[in-house]
């Protein structure tokens, strides 16, 4: 009950715990707290936790982040950079830049492109959550801030933190990358493709209940017609749909 409200003192606890039926002293509420290592309400109050503050911005925050995918071209393997931003409340995942050679002006382009006031994917997004890569720079987090997305920095080695991208990039490798070798720069863009039109039209998510991000067919199942198979990739990604009757 402390966790859950930061703000309620010991007196307003213990009225709380009146409704229900619960009879305790503020010296014992005090006590139980102390050992429980929470302080009181003054202290408590002035920090939100991280779950409460992702849960309070659904809709307005987003994470991003890199993740790297070794291409083999004629000359051997090269190291590629994607660079992707996932919105946490929809889970729907834009890919914002692939490059061998990230570099701040390959930065800025980005900036413009998600912060764009038409089409720019950041342009609903209030928060951005991002780590401590160098590569966001001061330039990068200052055209962010004018179209009015605020960044959120992670402290140093908290992955867990930005947890939502974590979970996409083992999706994204364990479905996909890791049973495909990408043969070039092109190749590596046309997998991320056919993955994202799979993740977002064809894949059930547990964290919506289930559900798929943008079905195609938005008509209940009816039982009837022939089970169908679409596969991407050659077979690597596979839905399974009912074909109308």
């Amino acid at each position: 009950m402390a966790k859950e409200n930061p703000s309620w003192g010991y007196t307003r606890l213990r009225g709380a715990l009146y409704n229900l039926s619960h009879e305790v002293a503020s010296n014992t509420i005090k006590n139980i707290l102390l050992a429980h290592g929470l302080e009181p309400a003054p202290e408590r109050g002035r920090r939100t936790s991280w779950h409460t503050f992702i849960k309070s911005h659904l809709g307005a925050i987003a994470g991003a982040d890199f993740f790297t995918v070794e291409v083999l071209r004629g000359f051997g393997l090269v190291r590629y950079y994607v660079f992707f931003v996932i919105n946490i409340a929809t889970r729907r995942v834009h890919i914002a830049g692939i490059t061998n050679q990230p570099s701040e002006a390959w930065m800025k382009q980005i900036g413009r492109n998600l912060t764009d006031c038409v089409d720019g994917f950041l342009k609903q997004t209030r928060y951005l959550i991002l780590d401590r890569d160098p590569l966001y720079t001061c330039v990068l987090r200052r055209m962010l801030k004018d179209a009015g997305v605020k960044v959120v920095q992670l402290p140093a080695r908290s992955p867990n933190l930005n947890s939502y991208a974590e979970r996409w990039v083992r999706s994204v490798k364990s479905e996909c990358l890791s049973r495909v070798i990408p043969l070039g720069e092109r190749h590596l863009r046309q997998l991320l493709s056919e993955y994202l039109l799979h993740f977002h039209q064809e894949r059930n998510h547990q964290g919506l209940n289930n559900r798929i991000i943008e079905p195609l067919a938005a008509k209940a199942n009816s039982g009837e017609g022939i089970v169908r198979r679409r596969e991407r990739l050659g077979g690597v990604l596979n839905h399974y749909y009912r074909e109308a009757a």
